[in-house]
Formats: structure tokens, C-alpha cells, sequence
């Protein structure tokens, strides 16, 4: 039989999780850098935002989830349900696309908006006429590749609805593959800087269109409307966009190092403006801002006594890896936590939720997820199960 002191150090010792541990960062950053971050580049705009595209944290923004006209930003989504819809084995690149009458008459030469110059009642492979609407900004392109994927424009624009709620766009609704003004057709620069973290996280071959700087159907050359490409080697992408009631809008990317950033400007007064305050915000955050990998997904971070089970204890980890963007030269003084039940009874299911990590900065929760369990844990034989309820009842006595 057990010792009483045996058995006391059991109980107490069972009863809490280590607390993690956070992995060295791979960087030092000087203490020099360790300053109060400094108030955001002054945006003009109706809504802007930076995001970290690895995290997905949110840097600084205004309105960031306005409902607002997003323009041929929307374009951006037509791109991902493509390339998401490819991967599914639905459609390929090579597949002959049939610029329609309809998606000339509605988005070709003869409107006011931006066109390819694809030849009305003939096919061009996919993947050019994916390129026409991605670098042109072809109105007439993102039609006929929304017809091409669904069978009509409206129908592609529930297909934008769906993967947009997968991506976590909650301010958002299409109306339409191209972004021409349409009733109901809006979005928000937090849900726009999501998906185009997603279109870049996803598909990274998809989003590499956006940094060809031109593009050729039949005698016409246009050039990417991204001005930033030219100006910034470290931008890589993304999209632009102009309607009457949308203004100058312009999502914009660019990595430095392992960080890559995204904002968002809607609402702008002009081209330039929009250019020089999306460069300005990506300035900004990459100065002040870095991100770390805190734990890998289904990697033990802690270890947890389980009553009544076949094996004692239980690893818990993450079924995500966990990210944290925090201001430069602040990483080592993350404070990270753990509440767990004090008490685990099998039987426990492989990625069954016990507990949460969080992660303090400055008394400020800067992320918590959810932690899971790695493996099951089954019940045990009679007789330990019955042991472990003494076990249970003098921990609690």
C-alpha cells in the first residue's frame, strides 16, 4: 500500500501542468529596439489596415470592419476560388476558356472599366486568361473565368460567398467576380487583408501572378496597375482598384525575410495616395514589428496526469501552429500561461479540447488557443480505475 506521504506528493503533484516554455528566438533583436512603438503613418482613406500575413494579427487600422466597395480588389477572390477550385480537381490550367459575349459586352473594351483584350466568341487556355485578370485588372477575363468555373457569374459569386466564410471574412458579401459597383457587393480592409493572407499562405503560386509587372493579349501590352512593384523590390503583389463610389483602393504585399506583411487602403483620394500611404504602412510595421513561431502544431508542449486511464499521462500541444506578432525587442518578456482542469479522467479522444494557452505581453493577452489532446486515452482495468478513485477522494478530502 502507499505511503500517506507518497500519496500526498501524488495528489499535488497530479494536479497542475508545467507551465510552457517559450523556444529561443532564431533573431535577437538589440535592446536599442525595445522602444514604445510610435502612432501609425497618417492614411488618408475611408478604411485602412496592416496585418502580419503569418499571424494574421492586426498591426494598426481604422474602420477596419467598415463594409465598404471593395473595387477590383474583389478580384483577389476570384483568383482564390480559381486556384482552390484547381486544386480540387475541378478545373486546369490548361482548360480553354470562352470569352463570352456576355463578359465582353459587360467587361471588354468598349465599357469604361479595365479589359484584357481577349477576343469576343474565342478560347484562350485558363491560365493566360487567369493572368489577364490578374495583371490587366480584365474585367471582361474575371467574367469569363467565372463563367467558365460555374456556369454563370452568379452562380461564381455564391462560390465567393463560401470560400469567403472559410476564410474568415465576416463583412463581406460578392455580388460579382470583377468589383464594378454592384448592390449588396462589399467587403472590409480586415476581410481583404485575410484573404489576400490567404491567397498568399494557400495558393503561393496563384499570388505570384500579382507581381508580373505586364502582360500581352494579342498586339495590346497594359502594365500592372501596382505601382509599388516598381518601387519597392520587397512588394510582391497585390491589387488595385478604382470605382466612382469605391475611391482609390489598393491592397498591397511585400516580405522581408521570413516576415511578410499586408494592408489594405480603401477609400483614397488618388493613385499616389494610395501608393504612398500603402508603402508607408508596410515601412511602418516592418520596422516596428516582429513575428515568432511560440509552438509547432501537434507538438507536445505539456504534460498532464490522467486518472483512471491506461497511461498515466497525456500530452497536450496545438492543432495550429502558434504565432504571435508583438513591437521588435519585446519577445523575451512573452509571458506564456496555461489553465488546465485540475482534473483529466480517461476516457479522453485524440484532439479533444482541455484547456488554453495564452500568451501575456505587458498583463495584455496577445494569443490563446485552444490546447488539445495529442493522443486518446483509453479507460483502464478495474482495479486501477478503482485505485485511482481513492486516489481522487484523498486529493480532494
Amino acid at each position: 500500500m502507499i505511503g500517506l506521504a507518497a500519496l500526498t506528493t501524488l495528489a499535488v503533484g497530479f494536479a497542475f501542468a508545467q507551465t510552457p516554455a517559450l523556444p529561443k528566438p532564431t533573431e535577437q533583436a538589440p535592446a536599442s529596439e525595445a522602444l514604445p512603438v510610435p502612432p501609425p503613418p497618417e492614411v488618408v482613406g475611408t478604411a485602412w489596415v496592416v496585418m502580419d500575413a503569418a499571424s494574421g494579427d492586426v498591426l494598426a487600422g481604422e474602420n477596419i470592419d467598415t463594409p465598404l466597395e471593395p473595387a477590383s480588389i474583389t478580384k483577389v477572390m476570384t483568383s482564390y476560388v480559381i486556384a482552390a477550385e484547381m486544386a480540387g480537381g475541378k478545373i486546369k490550367p490548361d482548360d480553354q476558356v470562352m470569352m463570352s459575349e456576355n463578359a465582353w459586352r459587360k467587361g471588354g473594351a468598349g465599357t469604361d472599366g479595365s479589359y484584357s483584350g481577349f477576343q469576343v466568341n474565342q478560347t484562350a487556355p485558363l491560365l493566360e486568361m487567369e493572368k489577364g485578370m490578374v495583371v490587366q485588372s480584365g474585367n471582361d477575363a474575371a467574367i469569363a473565368l467565372a463563367e467558365h468555373v460555374a456556369g454563370s457569374e452568379e452562380a461564381f459569386a455564391a462560390l465567393m460567398n463560401q470560400y469567403a466564410a472559410r476564410i474568415g471574412m465576416k463583412n463581406t458579401h460578392f455580388a460579382n467576380a470583377t468589383g464594378l459597383p454592384d448592390q449588396g457587393h462589399l467587403s472590409s480592409a480586415r476581410d481583404l487583408a485575410l484573404l489576400g493572407r490567404a491567397l498568399a499562405l494557400h495558393f503561393p503560386e496563384t499570388y505570384a501572378y500579382n507581381k508580373i509587372k505586364e502582360f500581352t493579349v494579342g498586339p495590346i501590352t497594359q502594365p500592372n496597375r501596382n505601382v509599388l512593384l516598381w518601387r519597392d523590390s520587397s512588394v510582391d503583389g497585390i491589387k488595385t482598384g478604382h470605382t466612382s463610389g469605391a475611391g482609390y483602393c489598393l491592397m498591397a504585399s511585400a516580405q522581408r525575410g521570413e516576415q511578410r506583411l499586408v494592408s489594405v487602403v480603401l477609400g483614397s483620394t488618388s493613385e499616389k495616395q494610395r501608393a504612398s500611404d500603402s508603402q508607408a504602412l508596410l515601412n511602418w510595421g516592418f520596422r516596428f514589428y516582429e513575428t515568432h513561431k511560440l509552438y509547432d502544431a501537434d507538438v507536445s508542449i505539456a504534460d498532464q496526469k490522467v486518472w483512471k486511464g491506461v497511461a498515466n499521462e497525456i500530452q497536450l500541444g496545438l492543432a495550429e501552429p502558434l504565432l504571435v506578432t508583438v513591437p521588435r525587442g519585446r519577445y523575451d518578456q512573452l509571458k506564456p500561461t496555461m489553465d488546465v482542469p485540475r482534473t483529466l479522467v480517461a476516457p479522453i479522444s485524440q484532439g479533444q479540447a482541455i484547456g488554453t494557452v495564452k500568451v501575456m505581453l505587458d498583463g495584455k493577452v496577445v494569443a490563446e488557443r485552444p490546447l488539445v489532446a495529442l493522443a486518446a486515452v483509453e479507460e483502464g482495468g478495474f482495479f486501477k480505475r478503482l485505485w485511482h478513485e481513492l486516489l481522487m477522494w484523498w486529493q480532494s478530502a
